[in-house]
């Protein structure tokens, strides 16, 4: 087994379709949510209200920073998919190409990098989750089986002289920088 896709183990029975290239040519697998869920729009949240704050250039309050941050947080959508790869692999999750324009959504942070050990280390079975957030003017809802984004695999290159971390990953989510 060189690279792919598993259901993590409480979806097994749910229904979850794996990840599939929708042409022969593609290169991304599509990546589809697990759930029902709704993405806010980021207007009906209070985005401007925090704009509004950041633009006066006055020193925020704790709660003001805090209902700013929480605002702006992207959200999570789970797609009950694990990825397995070799070492020196990274699975790649970018948008879907019409999701900003057909539905506006889009990865806050660009893309995802999906590690080779975020599969199945000690204490996180590697669920593959995509950061979205809404810019529509209307809360979206995604419906489980919806795709909403996109799964590349690709190799990566390591810098002469490296010093080899000897740090092991034993969690999820955000977890390699701990």
């Amino acid at each position: 087994m060189q690279r792919g896709f598993k259901v993590i183990s409480k979806a097994v029975d749910s229904g979850i379709e794996l990840p599939k290239r929708a042409t022969e040519n593609a290169a991304g697998y599509d990546f589809a949510s697990s759930v029902d869920m709704v993405l806010p729009s980021i207007w009906k949240i209070g985005f401007l209200k925090a704009l509004k704050i950041i633009q006066t250039n006055r020193h925020l309050d704790e709660v003001e920073s805090e209902t700013a941050q929480k605002v702006l947080k992207p959200y999570l959508i789970p797609t009950g998919i694990k990825a397995y790869m070799q070492p020196n692999e990274v699975l790649i999750i970018a948008n879907r190409s019409s999701n900003p324009l057909k539905r506006g959504m889009i990865i806050p942070n660009g893309i995802g990098v999906i590690d080779a050990d975020y599969y199945d280390n000690e204490n996180n079975e590697g669920e593959i989750f995509v950061q979205m957030v809404n810019f529509g003017i209307k809360d979206r809802k995604i419906k489980k089986g919806e795709r909403i984004g996109q799964g590349i695999f690709m190799p990566y290159l390591l810098a002469d002289d490296e010093t080899a971390p000897k740090a092991k990953r034993t969690g999820g989510f955000g977890s390699s920088g701990k």
